[in-house]
């Protein structure tokens, strides 16, 4: 039997620091649309993607049971288009995506993602294959190299859309 003496309920678009809202968080529950969790304030730290749903227990999910901030990805309906390349600068091979790709470097034919332009939506970047590992919320606009994402190598294993459809 839990038990649960306040539950804060968040609606506004972010909240760069949550720390005296929450102290601790180990499950998560979204009613609609699409949210970023981040580990520390201000939007830093370890990254973690959720829709709506409920999220039970996140640690098994591989997040830190910090959650500090966090914001909320504007809904998006149109079309969903990046161009990722394998050298920084958009340089090399080049591969668009529309849809969500569980094993990026499989259809991409590189070992390494330097560079992306985010052209119509919201995405998350994978660092491992089927959606596990580190994650990286990509706006529309261009990165020159994957540090402008926070990565700290090229290594993506897979992507998706950031929306709360099921399409996923």
């Amino acid at each position: 039997d839990m038990k649960t003496s306040t539950i804060p309920t968040y609606r506004g678009p972010e909240s760069s620091n949550m720390a005296d809202q929450i102290s601790r968080c180990n499950s998560i529950q979204v009613e609609s649309g699409c949210f970023m969790l981040y580990e520390r304030p201000n939007f830093q730290g370890q990254q973690f993607f959720v829709k709506r749903g409920e999220y039970p227990d996140i640690q098994s999910h591989g997040f830190s049971t910090s959650i500090k901030s966090c914001r909320m990805i504007p809904p998006h309906r149109g079309t969903f288009r990046i161009k990722i390349y394998e050298k920084e600068d958009h340089r090399g091979n080049m591969a668009e995506f529309t849809e969500d790709s569980s094993q990026v470097m499989e259809q991409f034919r590189a070992h390494e993602m330097q560079s992306c332009t985010v052209q119509e939506g919201y995405w998350i970047l994978y660092e491992l294959p089927n959606y596990r590992g580190r994650q990286y919320l990509l706006r529309p606009g261009e990165y020159r190299r994957y540090s402008d994402w926070g990565a700290m190598s090229g290594k993506i294993g897979s992507l998706r859309r950031a929306t709360d459809t099921d399409s996923y």
